[in-house]
């Protein structure tokens, strides 16, 4: 199963979506991330989070929506936080469609201790999201469920 993750700039909330659920995805499930508009490159904020936690960010980079033209995904799952006034990207297909909004950490200001904490915080809540995706009954679900399940993830 193919998971997309998508914000605007690629270089924060879903590329740590990314690199969390490939570090707890079983065989079979793989994500990857895109931008509407990419930044060209992940802030290295959130390569160190990921790093500090023990996850890998190898082959981890900005990229565009041309990055799952290939092998479009099953479901795409927006991160952007529409309260902060951002514009969520839109990918329009057959794949499921999700919103698990999170508040942007590098928009945080203050020392490096409220960073660090905004990052590690919002990775944290990444992967409370990602586990509790991994844990459901796929071969159980009818689409209606899956979408109803991905919905109410996103409320956690």
């Amino acid at each position: 199963m193919q998971i997309l993750f998508m914000c605007t700039a690629n270089s924060c909330r879903s590329s740590l979506s990314e690199a969390m659920f490939n570090h707890l995805a079983p065989q079979g499930f793989e994500a990857v991330s895109s931008g509407s508009f990419p930044k060209g490159q992940v802030l290295p904020r959130s390569l160190s989070t990921l790093q500090q936690a023990g996850i890998s960010i190898e082959n981890l980079y900005s990229k565009g929506n041309d990055a799952f033209e290939d092998n479009p995904p099953d479901i795409v799952i927006t991160v952007c936080d529409k309260a902060a006034g951002e514009s969520c990207p839109v990918y329009f297909g057959l794949a499921l469609k999700a919103h698990w909004g999170l508040a942007d950490p590098s928009e945080v200001t203050g020392d490096e201790t409220a960073i660090d904490t905004a990052f590690r915080s919002t990775l944290a809540h990444i992967e409370r999201r990602c586990k509790a995706f991994l844990a459901l009954p796929f071969n159980r679900l009818s689409r209606d469920e899956l979408k109803t399940e991905l919905d109410r993830i996103g409320r956690l």
